[in-house]
């Protein structure tokens, strides 16, 4: 191969920012790593997004401690990924919600995805020994909204589209405007798409638009504070999703095959994306996915470690 699969050569570890973006909302951040969002209520804590192993949740909950003692009650699963789920244990929460359409990918393809995402990235399941054996299941799901409060503060959870995932959920604080948008949106770095609905993406952002939130965590990146760098994130990754589709959808109906169209499309993306962060790891596994979502596969396939493998030798060598 000619590039080190995924991302198994990205050993530097980041630095870590924990802020306060709005009075009850703090992020989780790591130079492009996968976020956390915290939220603190009146009376206790909801986290959206987990870190891979316990052991990386640690550290989470070391920032939080510092902050506030009030009982993490609550972990929020934006979606079914691997690395945003595993490290859901060390919280020992009373609940842990999410999607029904998160829960069915669990169910589908929970075992699948552990193993794809501890192979393709091994730095961010730091003490994978850690994680407690089998999947990470929500204890409540909700379909279309939920809404939660702790104490006086209302927390929505929100679906407002499928875009990452098929079972994307948003954290919503409607009296401050604060949007937890877990992959839905990334900032400064390269979104994954290989398990999304390009199609779907971009009207899932302009909902979320709609909202007018006035800070938000994303997936991955800086946190956005002001309309201005909301826009700047929701407007970046539209502009992925959109010109990598655009490009894959040019080739697929030119007839090009699967390589063709990937070499392509890095070349059009590569001058303007090229320097996000895990341009190189994302590319193979979004363009795969949009070549098949504009030919014949409506609904992402299932990863694996092997069709992973195989599909990188087929398309970077």
């Amino acid at each position: 191969m000619t590039k080190a699969f995924a991302s198994q050569a990205d050993l530097e570890e980041k630095k870590v920012s924990f802020t306060q973006i709005s009075e009850h909302a703090w992020a989780y951040t790591a130079e492009g790593d996968p976020n956390t969002g915290i939220i603190i209520g009146d009376d206790a804590v909801l986290v959206a997004d987990t870190q891979a192993t316990p052991a990386m949740a640690a550290d989470v909950i070391r920032r939080i401690r510092e902050v506030t003692d009030k009982p993490i009650e609550y972990v929020v699963l934006t979606h079914y990924h691997a690395v945003r789920v595993l490290g859901a244990s060390a919280y020992e929460p009373q609940q842990i919600l999410a999607s029904q359409d998160t829960y069915d990918l669990i169910v589908e393809r929970g075992e699948q995805d552990k193993a794809s995402e501890i192979g393709r990235f091994p730095r961010l399941f730091r003490n994978v020994e850690t994680v407690p054996p089998g999947l990470t299941w929500p204890t409540m799901t909700f379909t279309g909204k939920m809404t939660l409060w702790l104490g006086k503060l209302e927390v929505q959870l929100l679906q407002l589209g499928r875009g990452h995932t098929k079972g994307d959920t948003v954290v919503w604080l409607p009296q401050e405007r604060t949007l937890l948008s877990g992959d839905l949106v990334e900032f400064d770095a390269t979104p994954y798409a290989g398990d999304a609905y390009f199609k779907d993406w971009p009207q899932t952002l302009d909902n979320i638009a709609a909202l007018k939130p006035l800070a938000l965590v994303p997936g991955r990146g800086a946190a956005l504070v002001g309309e201005e760098q909301v826009q700047a994130g929701l407007s970046g990754t539209r502009a992925f999703v959109s010109d990598l589709y655009a490009a894959v959808q040019a080739g697929a109906a030119a007839g090009k095959d699967l390589k063709s169209t990937y070499k392509e499309a890095y070349a059009q993306l590569a001058p303007k994306y090229g320097s996000w962060v895990i341009f190189d790891h994302c590319m193979p596994f979004d363009v795969t996915r949009a070549y098949d979502e504009a030919t014949q596969y409506a609904d992402p396939r299932v990863w694996t470690a092997q069709r992973d493998i195989e599909m990188w030798k087929a398309l970077e060598t």
